[in-house]
């Protein structure tokens, strides 16, 4: 029997979504505050109306206790006999008894029952039966006095107990109010968040399907959504042009390198099918064969190490180095080169020029920009190759005579296997400048493009680039 997949219900899918625990997390908070305003209500209401009617009678009964041991038991009686005459309400309760319990003075007929003969000291809640009138409630307290005789004093609440009653039915309905707006506050939370990221889920999942040309549409909030969308869109820029960088990079490597590789192959095919036997010619063949593949070796390897360069592989290769050292080496190099073609090459720098950063990259960028020039320059023409200390960092420049760069090919410079229509005659792979642009990227730098104001049929390119002095 076949296995069904089981899909998650619409309850799972609920309890799941993102939009409903946020939404649950705000009903728990509404209702957290709501309780905790409760909370805080019943203790500055009902809470402090008992705290004050027990103070009260506390401080009363002390009163008479201290009234019963300055003047005995006349001096109590009569003093419960003026509380009683001044208490207007009736809400004020007494009870004074000897040792054996003879009642002495007070409006109270017994004490509450007790399980011993005696009564023990502390508060009470005591029922009152009224005669014209539903039963109330009373709070007491019985205090113990010299001679062993027992004083109670107490209130009539009554009153209190059914303001406490009706600010609890208050509170209860406003708990239930609390809850229905929770509810309905968690649910349009839940609805304002899947609306705003409704956008981006339907546009992620339509890239995903394939169409990258699409892009998250943002709203005039500027909100975090719109940032998340911004950035989102920002990274879907970054891998159309990547995607495209593939794709020219595809193409670039199909047409510049179909031609070596035919070339070798023609040449071994045409070796092989020949009938002549001179093994010079097979040879040579041979050679120029191995000479074709050894170019497309090396486009490969370029391209290799410049993504080596852009994953930060190389980073662990940074050490202290003196740059100056450094372009002296390139200049003694290239120097030759140029002097060979009639050129001449201007060098300057300080005595040190300290940095941190890849020492066989920088050689490999500053060769390849002294490679250019040489390349470019006519014979007769000058080369410079210059650097300088500014604020926190060193900028190498490094100025030839040639064609110079239009503007609009200054954009794609850099771009792998991009070359000018001037630079399409001059032997190169378009690999040198990508190369540069991944290195200086690598160490943390910038490079750019001048005019070197030149003739207008040799305006000159000044190449120029920037190193921190603290490669990050």
């Amino acid at each position: 029997m076949p296995h069904r997949k089981r899909y998650p219900g619409p309850l799972w899918r609920l309890l799941s979504s993102a939009g409903f625990r946020f939404a649950l997390l705000f009903a728990a908070l509404f209702l957290g505050a709501g309780l905790a305003f409760a909370g805080v209500l019943w203790w500055g209401t009902a809470g402090t109306l008992e705290r004050q009617t027990d103070a009260a009678i506390r401080a009363d009964a002390h009163a008479l206790a201290e009234r019963w041991r300055d003047s005995g038991a006349e001096g109590a009686v009569e003093a419960i006999g003026e509380r009683l005459a001044l208490d207007a309400e009736g809400q004020a309760l007494y009870l004074l008894l000897d040792a054996q319990g003879v009642r002495l003075a007070g409006n109270l007929a017994a004490l509450p029952p007790q399980p011993d003969e005696r009564p023990a000291a502390g508060w009470y809640r005591l029922g009152l039966d009224h005669e014209d009138g539903a039963p109330g409630e009373a709070r007491l307290y019985v205090l113990e006095l010299p001679g062993n005789a027992v004083l109670a004093v107490g209130r009539e609440v009554s009153e209190k107990e059914r303001l406490r009653a009706l600010l609890l039915e208050g509170l209860i309905w406003a708990a239930g109010a609390a809850l229905l707006f929770a509810l309905l506050g968690a649910w349009m939370m839940r609805r304002a968040l899947e609306k705003r990221l409704t956008p981006a889920v339907s546009t992620a999942a339509l890239i995903a399907g394939g169409d990258l040309s699409l892009r998250v549409p943002l709203s005039l909030h500027d909100d975090e959504f719109d940032r998340l969308g911004a950035s989102m869109n920002a990274m879907l820029d970054r891998i159309a042009h990547l995607m495209d960088g593939v794709r020219g990079v595809s193409d670039a490597i199909a047409h510049d390198l179909r031609t070596p590789i035919a070339r070798a192959r023609n040449g071994l095919e045409e070796a092989l099918l020949s009938e002549s036997a001179d093994p010079a010619l097979l040879r040579g063949a041979i050679e120029r064969g191995i000479t074709d593949l050894d170019n497309v070796t090396r486009v490969f390897q370029a391209v290799l190490r410049i993504a080596e360069v852009e994953a930060g592989a190389r980073r662990a290769a940074f050490a202290p180095l003196d740059l100056a050292l450094l372009l002296a080496d390139a200049a003694e190099l290239y120097g030759a080169s140029a002097e060979a073609r009639g050129q001449v090459l201007h060098t300057g720098w300080p005595e040190r020029l300290p940095l941190v950063g890849d020492r066989d990259l920088l050689l490999q960028v500053v060769a390849n920009l002294l490679d250019n020039a040489v390349k470019f320059t006519p014979p007769g023409g000058a080369i410079a190759l210059s650097a300088a200390l500014d604020e926190d960092g060193i900028v190498v420049r490094v100025a030839d005579e040639g064609p110079g760069l239009a503007l609009e090919d200054r954009q794609r410079v850099g771009e792998r296997f991009f070359r000018t229509d001037r630079a399409r005659t001059t032997p190169g792979s378009g690999l040198g400048l990508s190369l540069v642009r991944a290195v200086v990227q690598l160490h943390g730098g910038t490079l750019w493009f001048e005019d070197a104001g030149g003739p207008m049929e040799r305006p000159g390119l000044v190449v120029l680039f920037r190193l921190p002095v603290a490669a990050s």
